[in-house]
């Protein structure tokens, strides 16, 4: 069976296009309850971006705080049952911020549709009905989160995404102008996540043609970003990654992840780390699976004088190790694609917890 994926319904991309937000969701603006929903990174709240927000006076403007903890099932349900309880069903909802804003504005718009906890519909094609309109923002690129049609959740016994074709952004707005102002690191550890995506997506049994195209270009804008002449954060190449972004989300949509993100949700479920500080954590220590991606991201590292932490395994308990390998384990899709079909005769959980021991 060949996968057949939802799309973004509307795209928008340009300096200054943040400046067609209002004009974008008035034609929605009369539906449900007719007031909007702006779920906004923390970051944001005494800062410039926060006054050019489009709300009016009937909207509500949700700021919640990314640095804590990553979206929690837990979360998605509060806010679903505050907004209903106080204000009813809301117009649309519009995440402004990086991947987990995108995320927690993908989950909560399918919830408001959906009876019950959002631990119930962890995992693929489980939402029963479509969501309302949800409108991305990015002001951080690297994760794929505005592309994808997974919004991914931690819950009391797992980490898993909400997935379906549902979860795909009705509308996504692309000013590179919004991402000017992202600390050095994490323009790193977003923008390997985009590269990462692409290296796992090439590497494996569902890598195709269509997925292909999408990482060859992805990974030739990553190379410029990271290590060509004009390499580091300017406008030129706030534009090119903000691009590779959405085309490494669109590549492994048509393809899959691998080894990387299996570690790396062991690492955010049990730890609370941060998915893609995670991701350059793990990714770092796996040569031997993705030789050619790992000498080139360390080059990257080299190069931008990032300071990615060693010896970490050191300082966890053996609980917490086995803990981390039994989340990694539990994804058959990721080991599926990057060892195949026969992955449970190669993988096991005490293999996996050798993996984490290397960090």
């Amino acid at each position: 069976m060949h996968k057949n994926f939802k799309g973004i319904e509307k795209t928008v991309f340009g300096h200054g296009s943040f400046n067609q937000l209002d004009e974008i969701l008035a034609e929605r603006r009369g539906d449900n309850a007719k007031f909007m929903l702006f779920v906004v990174d923390q970051y944001f709240k005494d800062k410039p971006l926060a006054k050019r927000i489009p709300a009016k006076p009937e909207d509500s403007v949700v700021f919640v705080d990314v640095d804590v903890h990553e979206p929690t099932t837990e979360q998605i349900d509060n806010l679903r049952d505050s907004i209903l309880k106080t204000k009813g069903l809301p117009a649309g909802v519009v995440g402004i911020g990086g991947g987990s804003v995108m995320d927690i504005a993908k989950a909560v718009s399918l919830m408001f549709t959906n009876e019950g906890s959002s631990t119930l519909y962890q995992g693929l094609n489980l939402i029963k009905k479509p969501g309302i309109y949800h409108c991305g923002v990015p002001t951080i690129s690297g994760t794929g989160a505005e592309v994808s049609m997974t919004a991914v959740l931690t819950g009391p016994v797992k980490k898993l995404g909400l997935k379906c074709e549902w979860t795909v952004f009705n509308q996504v707005v692309l000013d590179p102008e919004l991402i000017a102002t992202v600390p050095r690191n994490w323009w790193f550890y977003t923008g390997m996540d985009t590269y990462i995506h692409c290296v796992e997506s090439e590497n494996g049994q569902y890598n195709n043609a269509y997925s292909h195209a999408y990482a060859e270009q992805a990974m030739k804008l990553c190379r410029d970003i990271y290590l060509g002449e004009q390499s580091g954060q300017n406008a030129e190449n706030d534009e090119k990654l903000m691009v590779a972004s959405l085309m490494g989300g669109l590549s492994l949509t048509y393809s899959e992840v691998g080894v990387c993100h299996a570690l790396s949700y062991g690492l955010s479920k049990i730890l609370g780390t941060r998915h893609c500080y995670a991701n350059c954590l793990a990714f770092n220590h796996l040569g031997d699976f993705y030789p050619e991606g790992v000498a080139e991201f360390k080059e990257m590292i080299r190069k931008h004088k990032i300071d990615l932490p060693q010896g970490l395994a050191k300082e966890w308990t053996d609980e917490q190790i086995t803990a981390m390998a039994t989340v990694s384990y539990n994804l058959p899709h990721m080991w599926n694609h990057a060892i195949g079909s026969d992955w449970k005769d190669k993988i096991t959980v005490k293999s996996i917890e050798e993996l984490f021991r290397r960090l």
